[in-house]
């Protein structure tokens, strides 16, 4: 049974990191960030100390935040660090804006609002980032003019408007991914779905990888059932079934075999091009799957990972797809690769990204991610996409979503 706090959000359990609210806390040196963080969570989430630049790279902390229910907190560097690696810890700060839902300001208020406080209003506005200014340490002020649109006066020593804080906060948030979901909207109730989970090397051991997990659940929470197995017992598994599946999800390694075993009056997808709709956009990366046969030599190719995780032999992004691309091509694009976080502000430069499922990314990450391609002129396909480009099923499991490519 699904477990609700209090006030009816899920607990934090049931919530991975991108479907939580991100709140980032910017600021400069010693406004206060990390104390009022701390006094925000009631935990010791930030290192606090008066010494300036104490947070040397963001720190982030998955949590429930009353009345706003499953968080991630971010604390960053303060915006104004010094010296080159203060330069760098600025740049992870920046960084952080790329997932950021809801923004804190956290401004000294004996000192006010600064030009650096004004320019990160200036890129809170850009970005169209819903954010507050906190005026921190208002025990420390013997008058206080008065606030101005999306201010409040706080004090992390002494906890005023603390709670309040938090109440603005969870007005801002935006929904996370409202009205969408990764698969319970293409099943009625009572539908059957297979879903077909290779085990292989890069297969975590004893565990399934986070595309499959959500994707059961939302298949439960659509009262629907599901069956799953490896592409080697599929076709075992298709003719045991006493009904006939609504839908068949695979990994896209194996999207060309399980193509072949799947009868065509069965719709097919795969877990990476469920994740492109869910947290992207779904036409733009089919689009962008027509670069794939134009590429040629000397063509650069970008390979990103949201997550990091150590690659093995025949790791899929960077050995299978180049080695499909070469095949399909038949030509030798050169090939960068990033994961984590780890994506170039201005692509420019790139014939092609290829991203994976982003399922460990926020929703608003990954559309800045596709926002600054576009902004390059460069396009974007996700793994599954340009999987099933090249293995000449994209239109059948495109077809799903009521598109063709």
């Amino acid at each position: 049974m699904s477990r609700v706090n209090a006030a009816g959000s899920p607990t934090l359990n049931e919530v991975v990191s991108a479907e939580r609210t991100h709140i980032a806390f910017f600021g400069l040196r010693n406004a206060g960030k990390s104390s009022l963080v701390n006094a925000v969570t009631g935990q010791s989430v930030s290192v606090v100390s008066d010494v300036a630049g104490t947070t040397t790279d963001p720190v982030r902390k998955a949590m429930e935040l009353l009345p706003l229910g499953p968080v991630l907190i971010i604390d960053t560097p303060g915006m104004d660090d010094e010296g080159e690696l203060g330069c760098l810890r600025v740049q992870r700060a920046r960084q952080a804006l790329e997932h950021t839902d809801v923004a804190v300001l956290v401004v000294d208020a004996l000192r006010g609002r600064g030009n650096e406080d004004e320019e990160l209003i200036s890129i809170f506005d850009e970005k169209k980032i819903p954010y507050v200014v906190a005026l921190n340490k208002a025990d420390e002020l013997t008058d206080r003019p008065e606030l101005k649109a999306n201010e409040i006066y706080t004090s992390a020593l002494t906890g005023e408007n603390v709670n309040a804080l938090k109440d603005m906060i969870a007005s801002l948030a935006p929904a996370k991914n409202a009205g969408t979901r990764l698969v319970g909207d293409l099943l009625e109730p009572g539908d059957l779905v297979v879903l077909v989970v290779p085990i292989d090397k890069a297969a975590p051991k004893g565990r399934l990888i986070l595309p499959q997990q959500q994707t059961m659940r939302d298949i439960l929470d659509s009262g629907c059932a599901f069956a799953a197995c490896r592409d080697t017992e599929l076709a075992d598994t298709l003719t045991s079934l006493a009904k006939k599946p609504k839908l068949v999800i695979t990994d896209s390694q194996v999207f060309a075999k399980v193509a072949k075993l799947v009868p065509e009056d069965i719709a097919l997808t795969s877990f990476s091009i469920l994740f492109a709709r869910y947290r992207g956009d779904l036409p733009s990366l089919l689009a962008g799957a027509d670069r794939l046969a134009d590429l040629g030599a000397g063509d650069r190719v970008l390979i990103s990972e949201g997550c990091t995780h150590h690659r093995q032999c025949g790791d899929i992004g960077t050995q299978k797809i180049p080695a499909l691309i070469r095949s399909f091509c038949g030509s030798e694009p050169e090939f960068d690769f990033t994961s984590g976080g780890d994506f170039p502000e201005d692509p420019a430069g790139y014939s092609l990204v290829i991203h994976c499922g982003a399922c460990t990314l926020s929703e608003r990450e990954m559309a800045s991610r596709m926002e600054r391609a576009t902004a390059a002129g460069v396009p974007m396909v996700n793994y599954g996409v340009a999987i099933a480009k090249m293995t000449g099923v994209l239109d059948r499991a495109a077809a799903v979503f009521g598109v063709r490519k």
